[in-house]
């Protein structure tokens, strides 16, 4: 094995030029054990500089690697030389950058002069933490604005509580940007914010009763430091940033991953003990300041029975367990509602989404947040993979926000409709 990681370095350090105009993002299909250990390989050494979108897992599932444009022809040769078939996902990852950017600077001179807030376009930390204020100040007799704790580079964490009133009734918790990178999940949870918002005031069906009945609380950014960080700089490698910002044991490496760092089954199969990997799980479990704000929350509230999170990309809706292959003790149930909710997602655009335990859905993975809630008790814990499938992966464009955040509703309005029917 070491000699096919010889033959690519020694490629990628002879085509070191620029060879073509920018990153690709390569969709490579695996179709043996063989190509699966050696692409492992490829991942597991973070000297490559190869940004996997998606884990190497098994031959069903293809993996999605950014390439840097200095090793395109490099890799291209080593996948081919190891008849290991790919396709390109994304040509070109700087024209996407580039109108994402122009986007987003257009959108906020608009929201300047019109003093309006656009649900079609991306936004940075401030604009949506002014946002949560204006929402507020809006809908005082409904929502309030909670900081459970403040984060490593010492931001606040927000969270919006949706409530009619008492004391610790059963909750809804909902939470997106856990993964900084994946910005249509910020974008949807802001979306969603509003909606709520909106159809508790004008009395739509079923907002008023699930609030008579249970609190909404809404997290739309668990990791803000990570989410500042892709916003602060210009360099591809950061947009793409998924961890947090924190110190590690290698002064080089920064963050961890917060959905590998809860205490479910913390340290197994499915994340990295390397600070420099995507998915390093940190020194021990809880150790980050962000998964403990938000655990110590819904632990000292104790009353949740129900815990969703929004991630992307994959169109996926997934269940406990990622840690073990092994079915839940309310599968059949969880599957069952997950299933429903996603064919109501997908009657609003016909947008697909497949349903499974994470285990079996996507990946292998301890430490992971829905995991711990249902190893707590929280029954309905669920995790979304919102758009795409590998067209555009975390660079989707903003004219789908809306659409998205909208499909995404009525999926979990259909989840949370049936946490009220299903009381325990």
């Amino acid at each position: 094995m070491r000699h096919y990681i010889a033959v690519f370095a020694l490629l990628a350090a002879v085509y070191c030029e620029e060879v073509f105009n920018g990153d690709q993002v390569l969709r490579i299909h695996a179709e043996s054990k063989k190509h699966i250990q050696i692409l492992k390989e490829l991942e597991r050494d973070v000297d490559f500089g190869l940004d996997f979108w998606t884990n190497v897992v098994s031959t069903e599932l293809p993996v999605d690697i950014r390439v840097p444009h200095a090793r395109l022809y490099a890799i291209k040769n080593f996948l081919k030389e190891n008849n290991i078939p790919f396709t390109v996902m994304i040509n070109n990852v700087k024209e996407l950058l580039d109108r994402e950017r122009e986007e987003m600077v257009h959108n906020a001179e608009m929201e300047r002069k019109t003093k309006s807030f656009n649900f079609a376009a991306y936004h940075d930390l401030d604009t949506i933490y002014n946002f949560m204020d204006t929402l507020v100040a809006n809908h005082s007799n409904l929502i309030s604005k909670v900081n459970i704790g403040s984060t490593y580079e010492n931001r606040h964490m927000y969270v919006l509580k949706f409530s009619t009133g008492g004391e610790k009734k059963p909750a809804i918790w909902i939470d997106a940007g856990v993964h900084a990178r994946e910005w249509i999940s910020h974008a949807t949870a802001v979306w969603l914010a509003d909606r709520i918002a909106t159809d508790f005031k004008e009395n739509r069906t079923p907002v008023p009763s699930i609030l008579s009945q249970m609190d909404i609380y809404l997290m739309i950014v668990a990791n803000p430091d990570g989410y500042v960080f892709t916003h602060r700089s210009l360099s591809e490698f950061y947009r793409f940033w998924r961890k947090s910002r924190s110190a590690t044991s290698n002064p080089k490496c920064h963050g961890v991953d917060l959905n590998r760092n809860w205490d479910a089954e913390f340290g197994g199969p499915g994340a990295s003990d390397d600070p420099c990997a995507e998915d390093y799980r940190g020194p021990s479990a809880q150790s980050e300041i962000e998964v403990k704000n938000i655990a110590n929350f819904i632990t000292d509230h104790g009353n949740f029975k129900s815990f969703m999170t929004l991630h992307s990309y994959k169109q996926l809706l997934m269940y406990p367990y990622g840690y073990v292959g092994t079915d839940a003790p309310d599968r059949t149930e969880l599957h069952d509602v997950a299933t429903q909710a996603s064919k109501a997602l997908n009657s609003w655009h016909g947008t697909v989404y497949k349903v499974g335990s994470i285990f079996h859905t996507i990946e292998q993975a301890s430490g992971a947040s829905v995991d711990w809630a249902y190893l707590r008790g929280i029954k309905y814990s669920f995790a979304f993979e919102l758009r795409d499938t590998g067209e555009y992966g975390f660079l989707l464009p903003a004219d789908q926000i809306v659409s998205t955040a909208r499909e995404t509703w009525f999926a979990l309005r259909y989840i949370m409709q049936y946490v009220c029917d299903h009381p325990y």
